[in-house]
């Protein structure tokens, strides 16, 4: 498989369908060798034991990464009642038992209480940090774990089914910050049993679905950069939602340089985001003060 130089300039976005096994850090690193590209990163952390969507950005679209760390997600969960376990998933150790099942109607019922803004108290093996020290390393080495709740958006739980009388799959829609394993943890609890994740898929991240995600072997299987080209997003994918504002060249390097750009007619709002173009190339992301343009973030594309 030809490989180009290490440091090419490729920019734009591949959506990874990512494995289950895989952390998030090692899928980035293998796209980013693919590609040999210079930068990379990711719209949102995917647990090893989780699959699904993983927007990867490279080059430029490094700079769009927190739009879709902002973004609405979505998950497909199956949750296992009876155990409690120390990782919320199947990974961790069985930290307590139930005997009691919920029926389909008592999870129903439970479920519009966790619609909306809700607080969430974040799982003890998470990368959030305690006094400098990620919460996972203290949870491997056995000591407390002191998480404050959060607050979250749910703006859909949903019961697709019942696979068995030990299992429920469900489909959520979410904001930022939202652990699916609290969730399923909670969820247990208010039904009055204990429980863990048993699967996990994120099936979109901000603009990107899983409609649109492509596998690793399928990655490594076009074998060149030409063809893995056409595997890319663009970058202002990450921006469907900033309104777009057509610009002249001369605008344009203006924005390039940093320098604002005057504008003595239809000035967008004080306070407005707006995607700066020309043509079809996106230049940069602006702020309006009312008369002028001030560019926040300048993309070299």
């Amino acid at each position: 498989m030809s490989r180009r130089k290490k440091g090419e300039k490729i920019d734009g976005w591949v959506v990874l369908d990512k494995p289950v096994g895989l952390g998030s850090t090692p899928a980035v690193s293998k796209v980013r060798r693919l590609f040999g590209a210079l930068k990379a990163g990711h719209g949102g952390t995917l647990d090893p034991l989780a699959s699904g969507v993983l927007p990867i950005a490279l080059g430029e679209a490094t700079k769009t990464v927190p739009f879709v760390m902002d973004g609405r997600k979505e998950y497909r969960f199956t949750l296992c009642f009876g155990q409690a376990r120390s990782t919320e998933d199947a990974e961790g150790e069985v930290t307590a038992t139930s005997d009691l099942r919920p029926t389909d109607e008592a999870i129903r019922s439970a479920l519009a209480t966790f619609i909306g803004d809700i607080e969430q108290v974040p799982p003890a093996f998470s990368a959030l940090k305690i006094e400098g020290k990620r919460a996972y390393d203290l949870a491997r080495a056995s000591q407390p774990v002191d998480l404050k709740p959060r607050r979250v958006l749910i703006d859909r739980l949903a019961l697709l089914g019942r696979p068995d009388t030990d299992h429920a799959d469900f489909v959520v829609s979410c904001g930022k910050g939202t652990y699916i394993r609290s969730l399923g943890r909670d969820l247990a609890r208010a039904l009055g049993t204990v429980g863990h994740l048993s699967a996990l898929r994120r099936t979109a991240a901000g603009p990107f679905r899983e409609e649109a995600a492509i596998s690793l072997p399928k990655l490594e299987a076009l074998g060149h950069i030409p063809a893995l080209l056409g595997a890319l997003a663009p970058v202002a994918t990450a921006l469907d939602d900033i309104p777009a504002l057509a610009l002249t060249e001369a605008q344009a390097d203006r924005l390039r340089q940093g320098q604002p750009v005057l504008l003595t007619r239809d000035a967008p709002p004080s306070g407005a985001l707006l995607r700066a173009e020309t043509g079809s190339r996106l230049v940069a992301l602006v702020r309006s003060d009312g008369a002028s343009l001030k560019p926040v973030r300048v993309f070299n594309l």
